[in-house]
């Protein structure tokens, strides 16, 4: 299933659809996917059979208006060791190899695609993160594996928004990024489920599943990037697994893969791209969910 949140007109509120016979369709009484996943099995088929009028999008808000928690990780060694290199590092560091590691980032800044995303005024060092995300569809804590796996309710593409000026001067105190990454992370263009993913899916018993979806990134029409969620060296699995222990996990968490191999612009040599500038129009793009497009301002 294939589901997004949108809006018929600027002044109309949000509202859940479901991808049906090739137009969005209302699922009556949600507003986003967050609402779908809080429903419980029986009211899902329901409303899956009674689904209202097609639907022309204006606007595509995030898949989930304001989850409950954001978590990003770093969890592509290619994006580790090109980032750590520009800083005069040659490789990661042991502990990277040892538990996957993530920073908690900002729900209440979400953005849609086609949205608009706002340069902080203080940075001259704008950067997009290509990123798949994972929305959680139930509550726990201390997941197996197995159980974490089973707690995905659908992937979607997330761009991480990065004020390289200023995520610098925040992590030269030993805490961070905060600030840096504070004010937009997009997420879109839609929620696709894992079972629609299936023919990218390599199950590994030992370590959760691997996707081999291709992941690209353009600037302007430029590609940049062109990678597969494959490459990351921890699973999504592991990923929810870390999250959950000693705490608790809600329906509707995010969970970010941390960015792709040559997914952003910091991970290139110096002068070999400009930082985004107003007007530039970042395309991230995964096989199966589609292209998450937002424009600088």
């Amino acid at each position: 299933m294939r589901f997004a949140t949108l809006q018929a007109a600027p002044d109309a509120p949000p509202c859940l659809a479901l991808w049906h016979q090739g137009a969005w369709r209302v699922v009556e009484g949600c507003r986003d996917f967050l609402d779908w996943l809080r429903l419980s099995e029986s009211e899902r088929v329901v409303r899956a059979a009674h689904l209202g009028a097609p639907l022309e999008p204006a606007i595509f808000c995030p898949p989930i208006l304001v989850p409950p928690s954001l978590r990003d990780f770093y969890a592509f060694e290619a994006h580790v060791r090109n980032a750590r290199r520009r800083r005069g590092y040659d490789a990661p560091p042991e502990a990277w190899y040892e538990f996957p590691a993530f920073y908690f980032s900002n729900p209440a800044c979400l953005v849609g695609h086609d949205q608009p995303v706002r340069t902080p005024p203080d940075t001259h060092a704008l950067d997009f993160e290509l990123e798949l995300a994972v929305i959680i569809g139930r509550a726990g804590g201390d997941w197996s594996l197995q159980e974490a796996e089973a707690a995905i309710a659908g992937f979607t593409l997330m761009n991480d928004w990065s004020a390289r000026d200023i995520q610098a001067r925040e992590m030269s105190i030993g805490l961070g990024p905060a600030k840096a990454k504070d004010f937009a992370t997009s997420l879109g263009p839609c929620v696709v489920t894992p079972d629609e993913l299936e023919r990218w899916r390599y199950p590994d018993p030992k370590r959760g599943s691997r996707w081999n979806m291709r992941l690209i990134a353009r600037v302007n029409g430029q590609e940049i990037t062109h990678a597969h969620a494959s490459e990351m060296y921890w699973t999504f699995a592991e990923l929810i697994a870390h999250a959950s222990r000693n705490t608790r996990l809600q329906v509707g968490d995010v969970i970010g893969s941390g960015t792709v191999g040559g997914g952003c612009l910091l991970e290139y040599p110096e002068g070999t791209y400009p930082w985004l500038q107003p007007g530039d129009v970042v395309e991230l793009e995964a096989e199966g969910i589609g292209v998450l497009r937002n424009i600088v301002q």
